[in-house]
């Protein structure tokens, strides 16, 4: 009897997290769902998804909830590090205790209990690493600057972790989405207010972001994103980036191939 499959989903409380935890139940796995809002989770029990409370700001929370799922089972074959958020805002009106906040989470979080799970990956000679990144990890936008630099960081840690453990038998996969229909953007676009004084120089191009972006997270849902995310747990042979649809693997390569100039150009354009 083949043993059934494991996979650890944080951020699971809403948007593509949740529907990831549901629809990775629901194909027979067993699931180990992390967010700070329990309340949230509650419905995914029903689909015999285990929850824990996890906030990924504090180390000490991380590490219960890590020691938490082990209780459970210590066999592992995935982890999904889908939690993250968007603090939008410009460079210079965005307190550094915030963008320093945006890291801890979008970043450290994810690579903190990916450390703590890769000694018994190496063990078990097999898992995988999934890191939910973003276009965002390519490309460049004004008020986007510090969620954007998560983005590029976690790109490069994800690319660095695929080569160091390879030989182990792991293997690291990014996943890279764009607008989807969820709380994401209202929640950048809330941060962005937030971190931008009225009286400010930049604050004009919150409502310029919100015109450009705001017909973009219409496109796709939280359950296509989360059908993706199952075909990079599943797939036997993974490709070390999953892209979201034709338009977002076109801005992708765009921002990888096209000079700054013209891409600069662009956004501006954009952004009017």
């Amino acid at each position: 009897m083949e043993k059934q499959k494991t996979v650890i989903i944080t951020g699971a409380s809403s948007g593509m997290g949740f529907a990831a935890a549901e629809l990775f139940s629901k194909h027979g796995w067993q699931v180990f769902a992390g967010a700070r809002r329990l309340e949230r989770m509650k419905e995914l029990k029903k689909f015999g998804v285990e929850t824990f409370f996890l906030d990924l700001s504090k180390d000490d929370s991380i590490e219960t909830f890590f020691r938490q799922v082990l209780q459970k089972n210590d066999d592992i074959d995935v982890l999904i590090n889908n939690a993250g958020y968007g603090e939008y805002g410009s460079l210079e009106d965005t307190p550094i205790e915030q963008a320093r906040a945006q890291f801890q989470v979008n970043v450290f979080a994810a690579m903190r209990l990916t450390q703590l799970l890769l000694p018994f990956m190496r063990k078990q000679h097999k898992g995988r690493i999934i890191n939910i990144s973003s276009i965002a990890g390519f490309l460049y936008t004004p008020l986007g600057g510090w969620y954007d630099a998560t983005k590029h960081a976690l790109e490069t840690l994800t690319d660095t972790l695929r080569l160091e453990t390879e030989s182990f038998g792991i293997q690291a996969i990014l996943i890279e989405p764009g607008g989807t229909r969820s709380e994401w953007l209202e929640t950048a676009l809330k941060n962005a207010r937030k971190n931008t004084p009225k009286n400010s120089v930049y604050y004009s191009l919150i409502d310029a972001f919100d015109k450009m972006f705001s017909p973009m997270s219409s496109k796709r849902s939280s359950r296509d994103l989360a059908e993706l995310f199952y075909q990079a747990a599943t797939d036997k042979h993974p490709k070390a980036r999953y892209a979201d649809g034709f338009s977002n693997r076109t801005v992708i390569w765009a921002f990888r191939h096209l000079p700054y100039s013209l891409t600069d150009m662009v956004m501006k354009k954009l952004m009017k």
